[in-house]
């Protein structure tokens, strides 16, 4: 008999192994296609990247709000523990991702910060793991696993808001892609942990006082 869960394992094994795969074929050439290509059109894609910064902020004025209602005393509804779960997710995501990009050590598409070493400028790919510093956390992205932090947890708890969900992780990868601020894998394996997150949140329960 086959697990309930079995069609989540087997997409969760597809990205991983699209992860690897990208990796090996498709990351470098896809780079050097969108340096060529976009680099000094880019705009728009790096406009698209931050939605995340959007969702940040509400987060952080999420959280007081919640606080504010938990300090008084008062329950918070169905939509508002919807808001506090994906909220929290958010937060979980940015924890787990440094983590992850400590752990992976890769350098950048392209140099961004302090000369950091970039495949576009130095030739520079590859993981050095547990190297540490800006310039050796390209994986995964902390941008989609974020946005698909949020979008994992609304989905699960408000399939109305579901097409919004699907925009907003595909706007964001495409603008991460096509600034050249990631590599293919990066947003792939940012994406898996961001959703993963989401559904987590989304599961937690919260016991209110009456």
């Amino acid at each position: 008999m086959r697990p309930r869960n079995a069609p989540a394992i087997v997409l969760i094994a597809g990205i991983v192994v699209a992860t690897a795969a990208a990796c090996f074929f498709l990351d470098r050439s896809f780079a050097l296609f969108s340096y060529a290509h976009f680099h000094h059109a880019r705009a728009p894609f790096v406009a698209l990247t931050d939605l995340v910064d959007l969702l940040e902020v509400g987060a952080v004025f999420g959280l007081i709000w919640a606080g504010f209602i938990v300090a008084g005393g008062r329950r918070m509804g169905p939509n508002g523990l919807i808001a506090l779960r994906a909220t929290l997710a958010l937060f979980l995501a940015i924890g787990v991702k440094q983590l992850a990009k400590y752990a992976f050590g890769r350098t950048w598409p392209e140099t961004w910060t302090c000369g950091n070493p970039s495949f576009i400028r130095d030739g520079a790919f590859g993981f050095t793991p547990f190297h540490g510093g800006a310039g050796w956390s390209s994986f995964p992205s902390g941008h989609e696993a974020v946005v698909c932090a949020v979008a994992g947890c609304l989905w699960t708890l408000t399939p109305q808001l579901r097409p919004l969900c699907v925009v907003a992780v595909l706007a964001v990868g495409v603008g991460l892609l096509g600034a050249d601020y990631h590599w293919v894998s990066d947003v792939l394996a940012g994406g898996l942990i961001g959703w993963l997150i989401g559904l987590f949140a989304a599961r937690l329960t919260f016991e209110q006082r009456a």
